[in-house]
Order: C-alpha cells, then sequence, then structure tokens
C-alpha cells in the first residue's frame, strides 16, 4: 500500500516511518517536500504518487516550545487548512489516520479517565485545542477517517530539551537533579505501542470514528523520575517546585481495547529503561548546554 505520513520530520513521523518501512511503500513527506498548507501542492502529490493511505501526524501549536502559542494567532487557521487540504483529496478508497489530541477535551475541564462521550461537553478555550475539537466534529461525519487521541506519547526522537520523560533521562546522564514544576498525573504512551496500534487502524477498517489512544495504566512524574533513578546508577535529586497536584490528562481507552483486543502495553519500567538505553548511546551527540539551562521550565503550566 502506497502510505503518506505527514510531520514526517518530527517525532511521531519519525517512528512511524521507521515502523513501516519494509512494510508499505512509504511516502514520508517533511515541510520541505509538501507544504500542507499549498491546496494544490498538496491535490498534485496525493495523485501523482498514488496515495492509498494518509496518517496525518502534522500539526502547529499545542506545546511548551511555542509558549503555548502566545505569539501566534494561525494556530486554528493552519492545522484546518492542512487538514482539509488532505480530507478533500480521499477517494472513496481511500483512508486517513488523523492524530487528535486529548486537548480536544479542553484542558480547563479535564477530569479522570476521560471517555470519548466526553468530547464536546467543553469547547476548548486555547486555539490549539479548538483546532484539534473542529475536525473531530468534522470527522464524526464521515465513513474513512479515524480520529486517534493521544494524550502523553513518549520515545526516541521526542525533542529531550523540554518533553519530560526524556528530559528527565539526558538530566540524570549529566548527574544533574530531576526538576518538576507541579506533579501531575499523565497517561503516558510508549512510541512503541502507539506504532502497533496505527498497523492495526491501517489493516483493518475501525468501527468507530475516534478513540483514546491511552494505556491502561497511569502515571505521575515522580513516580518516573523514581523509576530513572532505580533503572540508574546515578540517583538524581527530585525537585518540585510547586506543591499539590496538577490537573490530571488521562483517558479512558475502553473503546480502544474493544476494537483491537488483548494488547499489550509496554510495562513503563521497561519502556523507560528502553528509551535510557537510548539516550545512553547517543549521548555524544546530545545539547548538554540547553539542559543545563533548562529554558522550558518556565513554560509548564502549573494549577
Amino acid at each position: 500500500m502506497k502510505v503518506l505520513i505527514t510531520g514526517a520530520g518530527g517525532f511521531v513521523g519519525r517512528n512511524l516511518e521507521e515502523y513501516f518501512s519494509g512494510k508499505h511503500e512509504i511516502f514520508a513527506a517533511t515541510h520541505a517536500d509538501l507544504d500542507l498548507l499549498d491546496d494544490s501542492a498538496v491535490k498534485n502529490y496525493i495523485e501523482e504518487n498514488q496515495i492509498e493511505f494518509i496518517i496525518h501526524c502534522a500539526s502547529y501549536g499545542g506545546s511548551r516550545k511555542s509558549n503555548y502559542d502566545e505569539k501566534n494567532d494561525n494556530v486554528v487557521e493552519q492545522n484546518l487548512r492542512m487538514f482539509f487540504n488532505l480530507e478533500r483529496c480521499l477517494t472513496p478508497n481511500m483512508r486517513m489516520v488523523y492524530l487528535g489530541s486529548g486537548a480536544e477535551y479542553d484542558r480547563l475541564h479535564w477530569s479522570h479517565k476521560m471517555s470519548e462521550e466526553y468530547f464536546d461537553t467543553y469547547v476548548p478555550a486555547d486555539s490549539y485545542g479548538y483546532a484539534k475539537y473542529l475536525i473531530s466534529k468534522y470527522i464524526e461525519q464521515t465513513d474513512n477517517i479515524v480520529c486517534l487521541r493521544i494524550f502523553g506519547l513518549f520515545g526516541k526522537y521526542e525533542d529531550y530539551r523540554f518533553k519530560f520523560i526524556s528530559n528527565a533521562i539526558v538530566k540524570n546522564l549529566l548527574k544533574m537533579p530531576i526538576t518538576i514544576n507541579q506533579n501531575v498525573v499523565f497517561d503516558y504512551l510508549y512510541i512503541g505501542d502507539f506504532v502497533k496500534l496505527v498497523k492495526y487502524m491501517i489493516g483493518n477498517k475501525p468501527k468507530e470514528k475516534h478513540y483514546n489512544i491511552t494505556p491502561t495504566q497511569s502515571i505521575d512524574l515522580v513516580t518516573i523520575a523514581e523509576i530513572i533513578n532505580e533503572i540508574s546508577d546515578f540517583k538524581s535529586k527530585i525537585i518540585v517546585l510547586y506543591e499539590g497536584m496538577n490537573r490530571e490528562y488521562s483517558g479512558d481507552n475502553n473503546k480502544l481495547l474493544s476494537e483491537v483486543g488483548n494488547f499489550q502495553f509496554t510495562e513503563y519500567v521497561k519502556s523507560i529503561e528502553e528509551l535510557y538505553q537510548y539516550y545512553s548511546s547517543i549521548f555524544d551527540t546530545l545539547d548538554v548546554e540547553i539542559i543545563k539551562n533548562d529554558l522550558f521550565i518556565s513554560k509548564c503550566l502549573k494549577r
């Protein structure tokens, strides 16, 4: 099958390209290869390469790296244009996997293990969540697009400068303290599990339009730091700047499990250990100074 992966230069896209290479004919498009905001370019690319399936990973905004879009007024338009430039090219024989987000449930009203039915209880106040919300509303009316709502996702190739698990591992390797702005419970899904779930969605016609792509077991940031210390010979000091717990970010995965069956999620200890070994192997290539300066800690949201 000829599969287009958008956002192939990013964390998720790189892992998907690596996993599916050899399984399908992969067209891994970065922004340099294809401007998703250009409707004509998208149409020509899909037709010329006879694309049969699209995994839409590319997105704008919504992260600490961009200070949660403080200076970007075009997040909604950019995300909508990318999606609809792809959607309009789908033929009845084509399908798309779209990567949504738990932000669709509105971060101001997150609650414990939100189900898909919680969607549209609130309209997200932030631009990124609102864009994802609008796209999900549209997907409700389609037959050939499935939305995979991601909460926490971690693994190799993520931006270790600010993504918590990778950042904490690198700090431990540097024999630094692991600093947490405020403890919080997350549903962190390992990238090795995520790519297998996408494989299922390609090989099967899903019954539902939206799925929370989350592990069954949640985990808090302090526990993650403690696991890293257990794995390592060096025990980093764990510093929590603000007391109490931030708003939990977790989703109910019952609908997902009813679809894919007895899926075995990788245990946190095993997945974090695999990631620790990865960073140990590429340690000499890391930007040590930016980790020492810890520029992104101040961008964390606290409750």
